[in-house]
């Protein structure tokens, strides 16, 4: 079915409440050829809030086998975006991989035209011989200890298995950390931000040796990437469309950004962290209320996973409208709209 095209498209989404999914609802209630579409989350919504015209929208969770068969039901496209990345252990299981394979189950047996599926460059793992550059012909290998990276590469072999001998078109994208007005979980949950604003005072003061003016942000030094909410929506939209050939593509922005970009862009301190520091740090953190999984993240963060994306601008025709400078400018200006952070 690779690179058919059809008109009055029917699209059912699984997890459209999410920053990714609000950003590509909106772009595609204003495709054309797309003429319905259905979204299930477990939250509360109401699509005339996002000012779209073409959403149904219904609660449902996709642990719920029947749920999921309703919703793929009679679907030209289907799209799964539902996935926990903060939370209980064992909920995110239940979520991320068994909710995962009863929709692409769903969707193979429904005889969808197309699925797409987004993962994360997470999946590929944080791993010391990772080559310097991540393409798609390396395989996913998942972190062991970090669980959000060790699912979404164990859903990418469940789905490669699940997508041999059917008809279905499978589109895989792998974005890096998705940012934008909407998408501010790079403010809300991943650190840096989050731990400064969180580390006891005596705690900082021993980290950093400076005055407590600002939150300050640890820098092991290592470079990442970020990508725009509406990019990923319009790589998303063209591959809905039929647009391209079937498979894995990873989406980042144009140039790299630092922790002391990052703390620059936020009017903070930045403190280049050794790695025996940041150990440390990883272990006081483990112990705050609430903050094991950030610990996670920044032992994670330790080493650069950053990816080629020359394979998306040559087979999807996509071309970033943000690099990752304006992107952060961006977030952290959608973040003081919501009250997230304190003014510098």
């Amino acid at each position: 079915m690779a690179g058919m095209s059809e008109t009055d498209l029917t699209v059912a989404v699984t997890g459209p409440t999410g920053a990714i999914g609000k950003a590509f609802l909106r772009a595609l209630d204003r495709e054309d050829s797309v003429g319905r579409i259905i979204g299930m989350a477990r939250r509360p919504f109401d699509p005339d809030e996002l000012g779209v015209k073409k959403v149904e929208y219904r609660q449902g969770d996709i642990t719920d086998k029947g749920a999921v068969g309703d919703l793929v039901k009679g679907a030209d496209v289907v799209v799964h975006l539902a996935f926990l990345i903060f939370g209980d252990l064992e909920e995110a299981r239940a979520i991320n991989v068994e909710g995962s394979s009863n929709v692409f189950e769903a969707t193979f047996d429904a005889g969808a035209a197309r699925l797409v599926y987004t993962s994360s460059v997470a999946a590929y793992g944080f791993h010391d011989d990772n080559p310097e550059l991540l393409d798609e012909d390396v395989p996913p290998r998942g972190s062991p200890e970090h669980y959000y990276s060790a699912q979404k590469a164990e859903v990418e072999g469940l789905l490669q298995k699940m997508q041999q001998g059917r008809d279905t078109d499978v589109f895989v994208f792998r974005p890096c950390i998705v940012a934008g007005p909407n998408a501010t979980e790079l403010i809300e949950e991943i650190p840096y931000v989050k731990i400064a604003e969180k580390l006891p005072d005596g705690v900082r003061k021993v980290v950093s040796g400076v005055p407590l003016l600002r939150p300050i942000i640890p820098d092991p030094g290592t470079p990442f990437q970020l990508v725009h909410e509406d990019d990923v929506a319009s790589a998303m939209v063209t591959a809905v469309k039929g647009g391209g050939a079937p498979g894995a593509y990873n989406l980042a922005a144009d140039g790299e950004v630092s922790a002391t970009d990052l703390a620059q862009a936020l009017g903070w301190y930045a403190i280049p962290m050794p790695e025996i520091a940041l150990d440390a740090t990883a272990k006081i953190i483990s112990k705050l209320p609430y903050m094991p999984v950030q610990a996670s993240w920044i032992n994670a963060v330790r080493v650069p996973v950053l990816m080629d994306t020359a394979k998306a601008q040559r087979n999807l025709g996509w071309q970033p409208e943000y690099d990752a400078f304006e992107t952060l400018a961006e977030t952290i200006h959608g973040a003081r709209q919501k009250g997230l952070l304190r003014r510098p």
